[in-house]
């Protein structure tokens, strides 16, 4: 799990003009707790990557309440500071943000468990990127400099998911290729024509902050409330 220290003026500074700096830094630092009572509801061993560092005293008593590891989070873009959790790890890893509160335990489990077929899982957000990642084996290629936090992210990861896309050319990938179109919701279906998987996306039922995540499906519409933009995993 990737968390910034909530720091006024630091935190979900795209929030603060309609929050305060203060406000909107509070408000992270729920979405951080959230998180972590989820992901330890889920049974699966959760390491909380700290940025600036592990030091500040909300990471302290996070760990402490959640009987969690801390580690450091490197310097660099959104796509560094992953490639870099998935090098540490070095085993079957989720990794998720805070800006996704509906992201639960059980959804949490039945990532894992797709990467039990799969060898990359993603829970794509309607803004265009996605809330989670998992693999199965670090893949730096994945994560190389894009615009982060652009429309298209998704849509980017997936080609570079293609074999002769990723580092090391052909057979060093995921051996996998984006799917035709968007496909529908409902269990878990396979988004590449072999080995990643796209997780449906979860309605939002009763979700109501600007800042959530909105999930959308075909067969089950978002009813995810406020006027702020959907959103996946968080350049900031």
């Amino acid at each position: 799990m990737l968390a910034r220290a909530p720091v006024a003026g630091e935190a979900k500074t795209r929030l603060a003009p309609r929050l305060g700096a203060d406000g909107a830094a509070r408000l992270h630092a729920r979405l951080v707790r959230h998180t972590l009572t989820q992901a330890r509801a889920s049974g699966l061993t959760v390491t909380l990557w700290c940025s600036p560092d592990c030091d500040h005293p909300f990471f302290e008593e996070a760990a402490r309440d959640f009987g969690v590891a801390c580690a450091a989070q490197c310097a660099g873009d959104i796509g560094a500071r992953m490639a870099h959790a998935f090098a540490a790890m070095q085993a079957p890893t989720l990794l998720v943000g805070t800006d996704c509160p509906i992201v639960d335990a059980a959804l949490l489990l039945r990532c894992a468990q797709a990467l039990q077929h799969a060898d990359a899982v993603f829970l794509p957000a309607e803004d265009g990127g996605y809330g989670l990642v998992g693999l199965n084996a670090p893949h730096p290629a994945l994560f190389a400099p894009l615009q982060w936090g652009g429309a298209d992210v998704m849509a980017q990861t997936r080609a570079r998911a293609r074999p002769r896309s990723c580092a090391g050319g052909a057979g060093d990938g995921l051996g996998c290729r984006p799917p035709a179109g968007r496909r529908p919701a409902g269990a878990v279906r396979p988004a590449y024509e072999r080995f990643c998987r796209l997780m449906p996306r979860p309605a939002a039922a009763g979700v109501g902050s600007c800042c959530c995540a909105r999930w959308a499906s075909r067969n089950r519409a978002s009813t995810a409330g406020g006027n702020g933009a959907p959103r996946g995993l968080s350049p900031d």
